[in-house]
């Protein structure tokens, strides 16, 4: 076999790079010596911590253990019970001896009851003698504190060489000392036991020392001075490192020894104190700002370096004894670790300058093909299946990934075109073939069942057949469905629809109740089937995907592990987009369900308006349908989409969404009078009180004798006349017919009648309609008014917030009228057509405003984003006069010119109108002829209106029989404008029909 054509296992290769294992394996060891190493290191400093601490333990011990005993031995000699200075003088031999044998005792002294106080201190050094300036042999110091029979004080400072030999005294006439003020004096003689104070630095030497006393008989108290100098020289000899820090304190941080600087252990300002640990060195500083627990050690970060720390409490030197804290740099303490590793890292780059160049060689031969895979990975990655296959290996494993990584080409490929196509499928039914076609297609299936299971009543329903790739009757081959809970679910079907796994069965002819036709179709008694589920996001089952392929005697392609692998990922992509469709559907039904929620309501809140939001979008959707079958030139580019019918569907049901801002009784309003009632009651009742004026004045006439005939031909005269001005103010309410200017000034004469007001009309109202009186002084009663008046409170003015700029960002172009309201009853009754007035007028016409506002708030789709100009549009005019925008008609699309129509059509039809009746379908095309002809409406589109027959067709659903007339369309055309267009229309109408 040729050696380009040869195959060897991945193990022989792994041979020839085991250098590059040694060197990794080199640098592991050395990490692991040096790790090792570090740990002996560091336990054997912790040891050595715990070393030093038991020295310095134990030197404390041997200071103050030797110095108790010598104050309890001295406490048992009866001189010191002396009463004078010569009697205590015989002392000086005892205290001089027990100085001499204790170095670091400072003195000994006594302190009595009466204030008494005896002190022998040994003149060591040369600061003491600077400070005491004694006699040049003296060797000690006796200070003594006496009082004599007159209660003076006495302070002498005897001083004796070194045997003892008496020296030149001196005398403190001004001696103002008192041992019993002093803490000692009063710690000892208070516990009844022997006492230890704090360290502390004594004013006289500067060294740092620390007082035990025993309290004796009659108030007498020994104490001694003892030094503690030494210890800042112990704790030096037990430095690890250079830069190792040992420090002893005092509970409250004052240091009492420090290696090295023993004088700056203490300072002078105001007085001699304790120089804080804090301050001895950085370290220290940080150490303590962080705190301190009894008894650690470990590893700490002080600064930017690691520091092995000990930290104790000792039991000696002074009430609460002393801390030590031990601190050694771990850099320090891990030098030769660090020696060794980089002893190790030489050694290991030796290696590497060893093992570099083969194993530059031996990866120039394994790279090549492993190169090429990554460049096809890489295509992969970019969705690009054409790049070539990599070549063939030396390495077995290698060649076995390049043909596994083929496979896994073809089969993304396929995957991706199948999911691709799937996704961009938008009709349900269209959705579901696909998914059979794709998945019998790529396993080589000869059949594909599909199965939902329905949401509601969790039945499972088959929704489409393939047969060798074609689409079959599902009733043909009696594929029944199965209702939840049946008996009848075969066993496999049921165990796949509830949850499991993917079953692969064989079912003979007896076996297959339900497929019996599909095994007749495929021409075998037994078939292979694959019953795979198809789950949604949350785990439910949708339905079930059934391949078969008939029994050959060996197993099919389309059952091998692949290939149901392939078509279980398969079966997940179409599930989702399954769910998505009937999500999709579902939020369009709910959309729409809402959107007529909307409407209904709008309807119902007028008794005389319900059903117009209803029934324009029937009359919109007739004329589009009408205008997109038509191949006339201005409606031959109008071929909407599924996505335009849905945003014109949306836009008229909402065409009249404002109107829920609308106040009803405007809406409603059926006389010219009707605000939340009809105020023709409260005119009708002053011409009952004018009525009964007359009659009093009858009758008054008759008592003063005045003539009967006279007075009832007055009486009789007025009361007709009464009757007839009221008759006619109840017509001109009705607002039924247009008022001429005769009818006008009529109205304002009867205005001109007076009646008599006796009640306040300024009680009893609401605080808002007592403000708009409020603009007028109240007149004195009783008080003459017009029968009809148009008083100021009668004007509600307009709020500031409801005056739109003309600048506003919807292009309103409003004209609103100063008043909000005026209710003045002239004012109403002289409204020449309809009943509203011109403020009135423009609250209805105002929810075209607040129809395109509220639309204009909702986040509609990019497709539906025209549904607020279509919705917004259909009180616009051709001409440019409508409202609220006063768009021209090129300026409007087309369906918002067709739902124009459509709802003026409507408002002329309707028959739940309070104010008028509904119009013929002659009459109505009348009226819509003229606003053609004014250039109200499209022409085109009102003559496809008429041609295409919507008004007959919509009458027969909506409108009253004696409504649907004959309609002359020539004549409702040429009325229209249209007259030889129409013609035209007609001669070749009668040539096609022959």
């Amino acid at each position: 076999m040729p050696l380009k054509e040869r195959r060897f296992p991945f193990h022989v290769h792994i041979s020839v790079l085991l250098t590059l294992l040694l060197l990794a394996t080199g640098m592991v060891l050395g990490f692991f010596n040096y790790r090792q190493t570090s740990q002996i290191i560091l336990s054997g400093s912790q040891q050595l911590f715990g070393q030093i601490i038991e020295n310095v333990e134990a030197d404390l011990q041997n200071t103050y253990q030797p110095i108790r005993h010598l104050l309890d031995l001295l406490l048992l000699d009866e001189r010191i019970q002396g009463s004078d200075t010569r009697q205590r003088l015989a002392l000086l031999p005892v205290f001089t001896r027990a100085l001499n044998d204790n170095p670091r005792l400072s003195s000994l002294y006594l302190g009595y009851a009466d204030g008494d106080f005896f002190m022998v201190r040994p003149l060591r050094n040369e600061t003491l003698r600077r400070t005491l300036t004694p006699p040049e042999d003296a060797a000690y110091q006796v200070w003594s504190i006496e009082h004599d029979d007159s209660g003076q004080i006495v302070s002498n400072y005897l001083y004796y060489d070194s045997r003892l030999n008496a020296l030149p005294t001196s005398s403190n006439p001004a001696e103002r000392y008192d041992p019993r003020t002093r803490s000692w004096y009063r710690t000892a003689l208070g516990s009844n036991r022997q006492i230890t104070t704090e360290p502390y630095v004594f004013f006289s030497s500067g060294d740092i020392g620390t007082t035990l006393a025993v309290p004796g008989r009659n108030g007498t108290v020994l104490a001694a001075d003892l030094t503690l100098a030494d210890l800042s020289a112990t704790l030096a000899r037990h430095r690890m490192t250079p830069s190792t820090e040992l420090v002893l304190y005092r509970p409250d941080g004052a240091a009492v020894a420090y290696p090295g600087l023993p004088r700056q252990l203490h300072r002078v300002d105001d007085r001699v104190h304790l120089t804080p640990v804090r301050q001895l060195s950085p370290v220290l500083g940080t150490l303590f700002e962080r705190g301190l627990q009894n008894d650690r050690r470990g590893s700490m970060r002080l600064g930017n370096k690691d520091w092995q720390v000990a930290y104790t409490e000792l039991a000696e030197g002074g009430p609460n004894g002393l801390r030590l804290a031990v601190l050694a740099p771990e850099e320090e303490l891990l030098a030769d670790a660090r020696r060794i590793r980089w002893q190790g890292a030489v050694l290991t780059l030796a290696l590497l300058l060893f093992c570099v160049p083969l194993g530059w060689f031996m990866s120039r031969l394994l790279v090549r093909p492993l190169r090429a895979l990554v460049s096809e990975a890489k295509a992969i990655r970019n969705f690009d299946f054409s790049h070539p296959a990599a070549g063939h290996s030396l390495v077995l494993e290698v060649d076995q990934l390049a043909v596994a990584m083929g496979h896994m080409k073809d089969t993304l490929s396929s995957f991706l075109e199948i999911t691709s196509s799937l996704s961009a499928e938008k009709r349900f039914d269209t959705l579901l073939q696909r998914i059979l076609r794709e998945t019998t297609g790529f396993s080589e299936a000869r059949c594909g069942l599909l199965y939902l299971r329905d949401e509601q009543s969790g039945a499972l329903t088959p929704h489409g057949l393939f047969i060798d790739g074609e689409l079959q009757s599902l009733a043909q081959h009696q594929i029944v469905a199965y209702p939840a809970g049946s008996e009848y679910v075969p066993e496999w079907l049921a165990q796949v629809a509830n949850g499991g796994s993917t079953q692969i069965i064989d079912l003979g002819f007896d076996q297959a109740h339900g497929l019996r036709g599909l095994l007749h179709e495929l021409d075998s008694p037994r078939v292979h089937l694959a019953a795979t589920a198809l789950r949604n996001r949350q785990g439910e089952t949708l339905g079930v995907l059934v391949l078969a392929h008939p029994d050959s005697g060996e197993l099919p392609t389309a059952l091998r592990p692949e290939r149901i692998a392939f078509v279980e990922a398969l079966s997940g992509v179409a599930a989702l987009c399954i769910e998505s469709q009937r999500l999709l559907d579902q939020q369009k039904n709910l959309l729409d369900a809402f959107i007529q929620l909307i409407a209904g309501a709008i309807d119902a809140k007028s008794p005389y308006t319900g059903g117009h939001c209803q029934r324009v979008p029937e009359l919109t959707f007739m004329l589009a349908q009408a205008a997109a079958a038509s191949d006339e030139p201005p409606m031959r580019d109008y071929q909407p989409t599924a996505e335009d019918w849905e945003a014109l569907h949306i836009a008229a049901w909402l065409h009249d969404c404002g109107k829920v801002t609308t106040p009803e009784y405007v809406v409603d309003k059926a006389t010219k009078l009707e605000t939340l009632y009809d105020r023709i009651h409260e005119v009708r009742m002053r011409f009952e009180v004018l009525k009964r004026d007359a009659q009093i004045d009858y009758w008054r006439g008759l008592a003063n004798g005045e003539a009967v005939e006279h007075l009832a031909q007055a009486r009789d005269e007025l009361l007709a006349t009464l009757d007839e001005e009221f008759a006619f103010i109840a017509r001109c309410n009705l607002g039924a017919e247009t008022s001429a200017d005769s009818d006008l000034q009529r109205l304002r004469r009867i205005a001109g009648r007076t009646w008599q007001r006796t009640l306040d009309d300024r009680i009893g109202v609401s605080w808002e309609e007592h403000q708009r009186q409020a603009r007028t002084p109240p007149s004195p009663l009783p008080v003459l008014e017009p029968l009809l008046a148009d008083k100021p409170e009668h004007i509600i003015e307009r709020p500031p917030h409801e005056i739109m700029p003309s600048d506003n960002p919807w292009g309103f172009r409003l004209d609103p009228p100063l008043h909000k309201f005026n209710r003045g009853e002239l004012y109403n009754l002289g409204v020449r057509r309809g009943t509203l007035t011109r403020e009135e007028r423009f609250i209805i016409g105002d929810h075209m405003v607040q129809t395109i506002r509220m639309l204009s708030h909702l986040p509609f789709p990019k497709h539906l984003r025209n549904v607020v100009e279509i919705a917004g549009g259909h009180h616009e005019k051709m001409d440019g006069s409508g409202y609220p925008k006063r768009l021209k008609r090129e300026q409007m699309s087309l369906p918002a010119r067709i739902m124009a129509i459509a709802d003026i059509f409507e408002a002329l039809t309707a028959i739940d109108r309070p104010y008028k009746k509904g119009k013929t379908l002659s009459e109505a095309l009348s009226i819509m002829a003229r606003m053609c002809r004014e250039a109200h409406i499209d022409p085109d589109l009102f003559a496809l209106f008429v041609r295409a027959r919507v008004p007959e067709l919509y009458g027969q659903r909506f409108l009253r029989p004696e409504q649907l007339d004959q309609v002359d369309e020539a004549a409702i055309l040429a009325d229209a404008g249209m007259p030889e267009n129409e013609k035209a229309r007609q001669a070749q109408r009668r040539t096609k029909d022959a």
